[in-house]
C-alpha cells in the first residue's frame, strides 16, 4: 500500500510476537492508558461540584451547562494533541510520545485538585479576581485534552503493532476496556473518598482528593512504560526507509487517504463519541441532576456497571476476530438507536416513579413570548445573566428536572408556569444586579417548588420507590451497545491506515469524532433541555448522529479483519 488503504493487503504478513512479551506489552500499554481516562473522567464524576466552587454567580442552569462546557473544553482541544503528538509518534516512535503524553495528563490533573476556587481569589485577591478560577481550570482541561490526543493512538498502535493478526481484535480490546477500568476507577476512589469524609466535607474540599491522587498513579504509570520497547512495525518501516517525509500531507492532503480520515469520522468516530458519552456519562448527569436520585447512589450503580462493561470490552473485541468488525459495530450502533428514548424513559420509571406519575397528572406548561426566551448557552462567561422572566421560569424548571410544555404568550406578557390547574407567576428582573437576579430566582424556586410538591412533584428521590434491577438492566443495555461499538473500534482504525502515517492519521478522526461529538453532548443536550422543556428532548442529538453514522458504516465502511499492518 503507498497512499491508500483501500490496497491494503488482505494477507497477514505481521511479524509474531512471543506470548509471554505479547501479555507485557498489553498490560503496560492499558496500564498507563487506565491511569490517563482516570484523570479524564474524574472532572466529569464531579461536575456538579466543581460548577460550585468555579462558576459562582451565574445562574444554577447556566453554571451547570459552563462547567460541562469545560469537561467538553478538553475534548475540543484533543485532535490538535493528535496533530501534535501524531507527527512526533510517526516520525520519532511510538514509545517516547507516550511517555510524554502521560506525564502532561498526569501533572495537569494533579493542578486541578490544588487550583483555588472562585471564592479563594474573591477573599484573598480581591473583588472581581474570581474568574482567574474558572480561567485556570479550563487551562488545565485543555493540557489534559492536548495531553490524551496524542495518548490513545499511541497505545492502541503500539499493542496492535505487536499483536498477531487473527487476535488482534481481542488484544487491542485491552486497550478500550481501560476506559472501563479508568472509569471503575475514579468511581471507587470518588465512592471511598465521600464515604470517608462524609458528603458535607467532600462539597467543601475533599473533591480535591480524587484528582490528587492521581500523582501516585502517575509515578507507577511512567515506571511500567518505560520497560517497554519501540514496535517491531515502526522499526521495521524506520529499517526500510519508508517513513513518510511529509505526515500531514500524506494524511489529509491527498484524497487517497482523505476519503477514508472523513470516513472513519462521519461512520464509526461519529457514533462513538455520542453513544459512548451518552451511556457513560450523560446518564450520570439525568439521574443525578434531573431525577434526584442520591450522588453516592449514582456512583455505586456505575460501578456495577462499569464493572460488566470491562469484560464486555473484550468480548465484542474477541467476536470481532471471528466474525468482523463491521457487524459487531453496526450491531452496537443499532441496539443503542433502539435504547435511547425507552431507555432514559425507563430510567425515570425507575429511579423516581413520584416524579413519573406527577408529569402524567399534572404536566407543566410555561406560558410566555417566545420574544423574551434566549437560550441559555451564553458563552461569554455570564455576560447575560437571563434576568427574563421567561429564563427566570425555564432555568428553574430545567435544574429541578421538571419536564415542561411551551405555550407562546401575546407579546409583552410575564412568564408564567401552570401545574396542572395552579399558575405560578413568574418574576422579572432583566437588566439586573446579578445578585438582584440571583435572589429574583430565589424568590421564584420557592414559591413554584411550593405548587410543586402539592401537585406531587418530589424534591428528592425515595429509595424506597426506586427498582433497582429495571435501573440496573437498562444501564447495562447502554453499556453493551457502547461497549460493541466501542471493543472492536481500535482494532478497525490501525488496520484502516498504513503505518507510515498511522499515528495521525488514525488519532484525528478518532479525537474529533470523540471530543467533538461525544465531549460536547452533555452540553448541548442539556442546553436543549432547558431550550424545549422535555428531560428528554436532548436525545435528538445522540440519536440523529447515530442513526447518520450508521447508515454510513453500513453502506461504505469496508471490512478490515484480514488487513496486515505491515505496509
Amino acid at each position: 500500500m503507498s497512499d491508500s488503504s483501500a490496497t491494503q493487503p488482505t494477507t497477514s504478513q505481521d511479524p509474531e510476537v512471543d506470548p509471554r512479551r505479547m501479555r507485557s506489552v498489553v498490560a503496560a500499554s492499558a496500564a498507563g492508558t487506565v491511569f490517563e481516562w482516570y484523570d479524564f473522567f474524574i472532572f466529569a464524576i464531579l461536575t456538579t461540584i466543581i460548577s460550585r466552587h468555579f462558576y459562582v454567580g451565574l445562574p444554577d442552569a447556566q453554571a451547570f451547562i459552563f462547567t460541562l462546557l469545560t469537561f467538553a473544553v478538553g475534548f475540543i482541544v484533543r485532535p490538535l494533541g493528535a496533530l501534535i503528538f501524531g507527527k512526533m509518534g510517526d516520525t520519532k516512535g511510538r514509545k517516547g510520545t507516550f511517555l510524554i503524553t502521560i506525564t502532561m495528563m498526569g501533572l495537569a490533573t494533579v493542578a486541578i485538585g490544588l487550583l483555588p476556587d472562585y471564592a479563594w481569589f474573591e477573599t484573598h485577591v480581591g473583588p472581581g479576581a474570581g474568574v482567574i478560577a474558572p480561567i485556570l481550570l479550563v487551562l488545565c482541561r485543555i493540557l489534559q485534552g492536548f495531553a490524551l490526543g496524542g495518548e490513545y493512538g499511541g497505545a492502541v498502535i503500539y499493542v496492535a503493532e505487536h499483536a498477531p493478526a487473527a487476535k488482534r481484535g481481542y488484544h487491542t480490546s485491552w486497550i478500550q476496556t481501560s476506559a472501563a477500568l479508568g472509569l471503575l476507577a475514579a468511581l471507587g476512589v470518588t465512592l471511598l473518598t465521600r464515604s470517608l469524609m462524609g458528603e458535607e466535607a467532600f462539597r467543601d474540599w475533599g473533591w480535591r482528593v480524587p484528582f490528587l491522587v492521581s500523582f501516585g498513579l502517575l509515578v507507577v504509570s511512567l515506571w511500567i512504560r518505560l520497560s517497554l520497547e519501540e514496535s517491531p512495525a515502526f522499526k521495521r518501516m524506520q529499517d526500510e526507509g519508508k517513513a513518510s517525509k511529509s505526515i500531514y500531507v500524506d494524511s489529509f492532503m491527498r484524497w487517497s487517504s482523505l476519503k477514508i480520515v472523513l470516513l472513519a469520522l462521519f461512520s464509526i468516530m461519529m457514533a462513538q463519541g455520542v453513544v459512548w458519552y451518552t451511556g457513560n456519562f450523560y446518564t450520570q448527569f439525568f439521574l443525578e441532576r434531573l431525577l434526584k436520585l442520591p450522588p453516592i447512589d449514582v456512583n455505586i450503580l456505575m460501578i456495577g456497571v462499569t464493572s460488566v462493561s470491562a469484560v464486555l470490552y473484550v468480548f465484542f473485541g474477541w467476536l470481532s476476530d471471528k466474525v468482523g468488525r463491521k457487524a459487531v459495530m453496526s450491531f452496537g450502533m443499532g441496539l443503542m438507536l433502539v435504547a435511547y428514548f425507552p431507555g432514559f424513559h425507563l430510567l425515570t420509571q425507575s429511579a423516581n416513579p413520584q416524579l413519573a406519575r406527577a408529569q402524567q397528572a399534572a404536566p407543566v406548561v410555561v406560558v410566555a413570548d417566545p420574544a423574551s426566551c434566549s437560550l441559555q448557552l451564553d458563552l461569554t462567561g455570564g455576560a447575560a445573566q437571563f434576568g427574563r422572566a421567561c429564563d427566570i421560569v425555564k432555568g428553574v424548571l430545567a435544574n429541578n428536572g421538571v419536564s415542561y410544555r411551551n405555550e407562546a404568550a401575546p407579546a409583552g406578557t410575564l412568564a408564567s408556569v401552570r401545574v396542572g390547574d395552579q399558575v405560578v407567576p413568574g418574576v422579572d428582573a432583566a437588566g439586573a444586579a446579578p445578585s438582584e437576579v440571583k435572589a429574583a430566582r430565589a424568590e421564584f424556586e420557592t414559591r413554584l417548588k411550593a405548587v410543586l410538591s402539592a401537585q406531587g412533584y418530589p424534591t428528592t428521590t425515595a429509595e424506597a420507590e426506586i427498582d433497582w434491577p429495571v435501573l440496573f438492566a437498562v444501564m447495562v443495555t447502554f453499556s453493551v451497545a457502547a461497549t460493541a461499538l466501542y471493543g472492536p473500534l481500535a482494532a478497525c482504525l490501525v488496520e484502516l491506515f498504513p503505518t507510515r502515517i498511522r499515528y495521525t492519521a488514525m488519532s484525528v478522526p478518532y479525537h474529533v469524532g470523540t471530543g467533538w461529538f461525544g465531549g460536547l453532548q452533555p452540553a448541548i443536550s442539556f442546553a436543549i433541555v432547558t431550550a424545549v422543556g422535555d428531560i428528554y428532548a436532548g436525545l435528538w442529538f445522540p440519536f440523529i448522529v447515530t442513526a447518520v453514522a450508521l447508515v454510513l458504516t453500513l453502506l461504505l465502511l469496508p471490512e478490515t479483519r484480514h488487513r496486515a499492518l505491515v505496509d
